[in-house]
């Protein structure tokens, strides 16, 4: 038997992170849309009540990541252009598979100081989430240009000077400035122990909805590392590295999950009020 979990990221998921899950995850493909009885159904495997799904919900829409809409099955949430733009973003570096290859630039980011505290700490964790990492307060590196990055400086109101360019030197010294490989790698060994005991713990003959559950939670799990991993070329990475291992598990499970907790998502969004 599966020794039991602590409580970690990976099995705990709070309401606003398992909505940006479901829509990447299952309500992109399926119109990005739902009623509110539909998402606090799907959640609720989640152990996430009502009320919560809600407060979420109405946080998400002041954010502009959500739209209020009618549909058949009653009032409802669609996804935003900006949310769309977040979602397959995250969902292109998610699924890391046929990534392509790096051409040996970096793309620099030169920014006038941002003196609000607010501000400063929302963009530098924005570019965190892009693969960005600071050299210095208004300098930032990324491995490739993210397809996210114009709408981010406009939502942001922020002016940058954007550059390519090749580095003259050993960019793994670059790398081991900006990114702390080490600490990255640990993270990628923990996340996999504990994926293991995750997947582990469901029967075999577990219902849908707990495969539902499970899967989302192995999903959330994964998807915190793109707020640490920038997804660097496989050159600049050290031997053996841990993410790999991690990422063919990820994908691996995450795929065999799928049918079910597709099934679940379906039979749920064609269910009226009630």
């Amino acid at each position: 038997m599966s020794r039991a979990l602590a409580p970690t990221k990976l099995v705990y998921v709070n309401a606003r992170a398992a909505l940006f899950d479901l829509y990447g995850d299952h309500l992109r493909t399926r119109g990005g849309r739902a009623s509110v009885a539909a998402l606090v159904r799907l959640l609720a495997p989640l152990d996430i009540a009502a009320p919560a799904v809600r407060t979420a919900i109405s946080r998400m829409v002041r954010q502009e990541w959500l739209a209020p809409v009618r549909l058949p099955q009653g009032p409802g949430y669609a996804m935003t252009p900006k949310c769309a733009r977040r979602l397959d973003e995250t969902v292109a570096r998610v699924y890391r598979s046929g990534s392509v290859p790096w051409s040996g630039r970096w793309q620099v980011l030169v920014f006038q100081p941002v003196r609000e505290r607010a501000r400063r700490e929302r963009l530098r964790a924005d570019l965190s989430f892009l693969g960005y990492a600071s050299l210095s307060e208004t300098t930032w590196i990324g491995p490739r240009p993210s397809g996210e990055l114009a709408a981010l400086l406009d939502d942001q109101q922020v002016r940058a000077d954007v550059f390519e360019s090749t580095l003259d030197g050993d960019p793994r010294e670059l790398v081991a400035r900006a990114w702390d490989l080490s600490a990255i790698a640990r993270a990628y060994e923990e996340w996999m122990e504990q994926a293991v005991d995750l997947v582990g713990g469901l029967a075999r003959d577990a219902p849908d909805h707990q495969i539902f559950a499970t899967r989302s939670r192995l999903v959330h799990g994964w998807r915190n590392f793109l707020f640490r991993d920038p997804g660097l070329p496989p050159e600049l990475l050290p031997p053996a590295w841990p993410g790999e291992k991690a990422r063919v598990y990820f994908e691996q499970e995450a795929a065999r999950l799928l049918p079910a907790a597709a099934a679940f998502v379906d039979r749920n969004l064609d269910k009226g009020v009630h």
